[in-house]
């Protein structure tokens, strides 16, 4: 099923970071949705507070203090997509992560965050494919039949759309953001006073019948 176009924006993020703060993002990929399918997908190195990371880290994505000694910081690299954040809707995988460095990364440069809306695909997944035995992006590919280099930013954000689009084509929804209704998934948000994440909604519980 082909999704129906949206007027907004809808971008799948994902970030990679240096060390173990929420605010040491090295990397940033992101994958853009315009009528059903994936058009435009961008990474952009961050040269994180210091140019200081763990081994922990590298070992995970492969970025060293080199590859990133002479890339932007976190502030120029936001002011080049800040026309593309502000009242975009977004996915990630593992929102709570990635928004969560999105947002340490903004606190720590005493920048305002952009209004959005924002969905996460592993809370999607764990509804649309329950019986699949993970839901971490790697397992979503393989089940999908697609390829990639798993912790590149860019080809984790891809994935990331790719699954949500699949997962709505099989439900024959028109939009990712529907899916989330039918799903019982809360849509997070990101504003100027704060934040909502994105949570599962809470199912009413069952009133118990009074004893005569």
């Amino acid at each position: 099923m082909q999704i129906s176009p949206y007027p907004g924006k809808t971008i799948a993020i994902d970030f990679e970071t240096a060390t173990e703060a929420r605010a040491s993002a090295c990397s940033v990929g992101l994958a853009f949705i315009e009528n059903g399918r994936v058009v435009r997908v961008e990474e952009r190195l961050i040269r994180p507070p210091g140019n200081r990371y763990s081994p922990f880290n590298i070992a995970i994505h492969g970025i060293r203090p080199e590859h990133t000694a002479h890339a932007p910081d976190f502030a120029d690299v936001m002011a080049e997509f800040a026309g593309d954040f502000e009242g975009a809707r977004m996915i990630a995988h593992n929102a709570s992560f990635d928004f969560s460095v999105l947002r340490a990364c903004l606190d720590l440069c005493g920048l305002e965050y952009p209004e959005l809306s924002y969905l996460c695909s592993v809370k999607l997944a764990q509804r649309h494919w329950p019986d699949l035995g993970s839901h971490r992006l790697n397992i979503l590919a393989a089940h999908l039949g697609l390829t990639f280099a798993h912790h590149n930013a860019a080809e984790d954000a891809r994935i990331c759309a790719e699954a949500c689009l699949a997962m709505a084509a099989e439900a024959e929804l028109a939009d990712i953001f529907d899916l989330a209704v039918k799903l019982g998934l809360n849509v997070g948000r990101l504003n100027r006073r704060g934040y909502e994440p994105c949570s599962f909604a809470r199912k009413p519980r069952r009133a118990v019948a009074l004893q005569a």
